[in-house]
């Protein structure tokens, strides 16, 4: 704790709502609030370098295999939105049809957008982007649904699986991400921690990470502050 004591300056920091819910769970003591506050902190920022170690692994996995949707001699499968994500109409509980991949072609087209450089004269047409330079603009949420039911048939069964080693089931992996990008958009919001099962959550990590490269497994484990930071929870 600072010099400055646990003072009402806190709440004019964090907001009283926010506060609360770490005077909740260190049974209103400030100062082991604020203990916990800072653990929280830790914890986010660890789970983000961790998450963007497995982030890189995961969209790199799935490039390559989605290099085989395409037919060789053609355009990186960045630049074929339609021929991954072709239109797929279903009919929803409200008895609407919609596009099932309109998302994910629309998500294609705004990395390939925002990846472009901007020519300096506006009269010449801007050069295309690098493929990598597209894939690293596709969000955690475009990898996130690769692997949903709504994929299996067309995508999973004979290109996504490539991604992962022999056997891996589609529903393991979705299993993993969809807590993951759930946790990523927590971490990434700022938002505590405390009721989540974190243990479980770091076990997410390392088993898709396993399910992608040993290696890469391996190396998050090493390099993560996340089991230290686990074990040292105030309160």
């Amino acid at each position: 704790m600072t010099s400055a004591g646990a003072g009402d300056w806190i709440e004019t920091w964090l907001s009283k709502p926010r506060f609360e819910v770490y005077l909740r769970a260190a049974n209103q003591d400030r100062e082991r609030a604020v203990r916990l506050y800072e653990w929280n902190a830790a914890v986010s920022a660890a789970f983000h370098h961790d998450l963007c170690h497995l982030e890189v692994a995961l969209r790199n996995a799935y490039d390559r295999a989605l290099g085989n949707a395409v037919a060789a001699g053609t355009a990186h499968w960045v630049f074929q939105a339609a021929t991954i994500f072709p239109s797929r109409w279903q009919k929803a509980a409200n008895g609407t049809r919609y596009d099932v991949n309109e998302t994910s072609r629309r998500l294609m087209a705004e990395a390939i957008g925002n990846a472009t450089p901007k020519s300096r004269r506006p009269a010449e047409p801007a050069a295309p982007p690098a493929p990598g330079k597209v894939i690293a603009e596709l969000s955690f949420g475009f990898w996130r649904y690769l692997s949903a039911r709504r994929h299996h048939d067309p995508l999973w069964i004979p290109y996504l699986h490539l991604a992962f080693r022999a056997g891996t089931d589609r529903r393991d992996v979705d299993k993993h991400v969809e807590r993951l990008h759930r946790l990523r958009n927590r971490v990434a919001h700022h938002e505590p921690l405390l009721t989540l099962d974190v243990r479980e959550h770091w076990k997410d990590v390392q088993d898709l990470a396993a399910l992608i490269s040993p290696q890469v497994a391996a190396y998050i484990a090493a390099n993560s502050s996340c089991n230290r930071l686990l074990a040292a929870r105030p309160c």
